[in-house]
């Protein structure tokens, strides 16, 4: 519900979009489309997934109609070549994009394509691979890597106090990505049991991985919406 509702993480967002040129495009990995080789999106229109369940209806009556971009798919493909990359006409936009991208551009008038996780693949290939779409960032694409620095819901995750483990792991990885230091968060596994805790499927953290590819040697990263609940942070960061 935090997608819909009046908060101040949907400020936050709003806030960055506007400290941003308007892009021309917007390139989103989410941690809602996991597959097993790399594929992106090539529909033209894009259909709203609500790929949850148990919620208001009035989740489920959201609609964000952005543009897709089947010339961006296109593009995306011949950078990570000779990777093998799938479009897919079929796939829509998961909440895990439009969340995030509605208060962003609420008028749906940025063309959006997404680039799924390859669940097949070490943290370390995701790293390497993002860093081959270093050349959007020319072109006026927006890339954003929505998901989470900690997203453990086996643990209690409806109450609002935020659990120790969850805030220590928070605040270690804004460290370790203030000082540049990718390595260590790249092979997360060698951060001991707060990171195991935080990371769990390691879905929602790999987005991060696409951002931290992308930050050119001496860019600053500034962090917004720097707030953990119980066990998921919804500390955001912008590169550039």
């Amino acid at each position: 519900m935090n997608a819909i509702e009046d908060n101040g993480w949907r400020g936050g967002w709003a806030e960055a979009a506007a400290a941003l040129p308007k892009p021309r495009a917007v390139l989103c990995v989410s941690a809602h489309w996991e597959t097993h080789g790399l594929a992106v999106t090539s529909a033209a229109a894009p259909e709203t997934i609500h790929d949850f369940f148990g919620f208001p209806q009035a989740l489920f009556d959201v609609l964000y109609p952005a543009p897709g971009s089947p010339a961006l798919a296109e593009r995306v493909r011949a950078l990570l070549a000779p990777l093998p990359v799938r479009l897919d006409p079929e796939r829509g936009l998961d909440h895990g994009a439009w969340s995030v991208l509605a208060p962003m551009y609420p008028d749906a008038d940025v063309p959006v394509i997404q680039l799924s996780l390859d669940r097949d693949r070490p943290p370390r290939d995701h790293y390497a691979l993002a860093r081959a779409l270093a050349p959007l960032r020319d072109e006026g694409v927006l890339i954003v890597g929505s998901g989470d620095i900690v997203h453990n819901l086996r643990a209690d995750f409806r109450r609002p106090e935020p659990l120790d483990w969850a805030l220590r792991f928070n605040d270690l990885a804004k460290r370790l990505i203030v000082a540049g230091d990718h390595a260590d968060l790249v092979d997360y596994e060698r951060l001991g049991p707060d990171a195991e805790a935080s990371i769990n499927s390691a879905e929602h953290y790999l987005p991060l991985l696409y951002v931290l590819a992308l930050q050119a040697p001496g860019e600053r990263a500034d962090f917004f919406n720097d707030d953990v609940f119980a066990a998921i942070s919804m500390t955001s960061l912008r590169v550039g």
